[in-house]
């Protein structure tokens, strides 16, 4: 009997042994107040509660970035056969009639620029591309003589330009690979103007942003090498308030609206910022002429106001003797009636 109770209770003991020490343990393990531990503030108490938000809101989070994809998915399905009816400004691809005419941006003067400067020739550049992706009639373009300052911050910052298309982008100058007799340099130097576009030609635009610091240099150039040149007729269409020297970008544009609306007057006027003041020539010179008229007969104005200041002049001793008289007369009346 008592042989029989003996183990039973020991196995009970044990158990209770094994308990306690369990509790023993995770007693240690938790940090007591007195031994090193921080309680938790409110702050870190927020961010344990918005982790945990976080984290039980991942599914939802994930949910909603599928609805995002579709809705942007059926956006663009939409926006393509909105285009496809003709609604969209852009313009249909297979309406595209290439045309022949060469235009070369002639990148020779990296030399000459400052940094700052080479990145606006970039950005001119980039402008030139997408405008000529988009247009009706685009040109062949040409970016030559590419390479040192250019090439290196187009590599830094643009770095998707080696795989555009319908450019050719060469480091070799314009003169190695086009004959002298097809080439016209565009400067705003040339005494010639040009009346319309020959599309068999090449037309060149100096790559150049100087701030009028190397002012003449491509006409220069294109004199030195015997090369034609021409400036745009921007003079017989357009007065503007600042100079005629136009943006690369702003050159490109006008000679691809050109060839699109065959009218150099709406080529300039579509393409040309408001800031540079530009107006018909036609309406200056009848703006130029009202003034004119309008300065004539405020001159006459002016001499009738002068004639009538000299006979005020004129007229003003008589007027100080009767003023004296008077005064005079009144103090007497005054002394009188004292």
């Amino acid at each position: 009997m008592s042989s029989e109770i003996l183990p039973a209770f020991s196995e009970t003991s044990n158990v209770e042994r094994k308990q306690d020490l369990n509790e023993d343990q995770e007693e240690n393990q938790k940090p007591g107040l007195g031994e090193g531990f921080e309680p938790i503030s409110k702050r870190q108490m927020k961010k344990l509660m918005k982790q945990k938000q976080w984290e039980e809101q991942r599914e939802l989070r994930k949910q909603k970035r599928k609805e995002k994809r579709k809705r942007k998915q059926l956006e663009r399905q939409c926006q393509l056969e909105s285009n496809s009816e003709g609604s969209d400004r852009k313009r249909i691809r297979r309406d595209v009639v290439y045309s022949p005419l060469r235009l070369i941006i002639d990148c020779s003067f990296d030399s000459l620029m400052v940094l700052k400067d080479i990145k606006k020739l970039h950005k001119q550049i980039q402008r030139c591309y997408a405008e000529n992706r988009r247009a009706l009639h685009p040109v062949q373009f040409y970016l030559t003589s590419h390479g040192g300052q250019l090439k290196k911050n187009m590599d830094e910052n643009d770095k998707g330009w080696v795989n555009w298309k319908d450019i050719h982008i060469k480091p070799e100058h314009y003169s190695e690979f086009i004959q002298k007799e097809e080439l016209i340099y565009l400067t705003s130097d040339s005494p010639n103007v040009l009346k319309e576009l020959d599309e068999s030609k090449a037309y060149v635009i100096g790559g150049l942003v100087d701030h009028n610091h190397h002012k003449g240099l491509t006409y220069k150039q294109a004199s030195e090498h015997g090369i034609d040149h021409a400036q745009l007729p921007l003079g017989n269409f357009v007065k503007m308030n600042s100079r005629k020297v136009l943006a690369i970008n702003h050159v490109f544009e006008i000679i691809l609206e050109y060839l699109e609306t065959r009218d150099w007057q709406e080529a300039f006027f579509t393409i040309l910022p408001q800031r540079k003041g530009a107006v018909p020539t036609d309406k200056a010179c009848e703006s130029s002429s009202h003034e004119k008229k309008f300065a004539r007969v405020e001159g006459g104005l002016n001499s009738d106001s002068s004639e009538e200041e000299n006979r005020n002049e004129l007229d003003s001793p008589h007027k100080e003797e009767k003023q004296d008289k008077e005064t005079s007369t009144e103090s007497t009346v005054t002394s009188i009636l004292h």
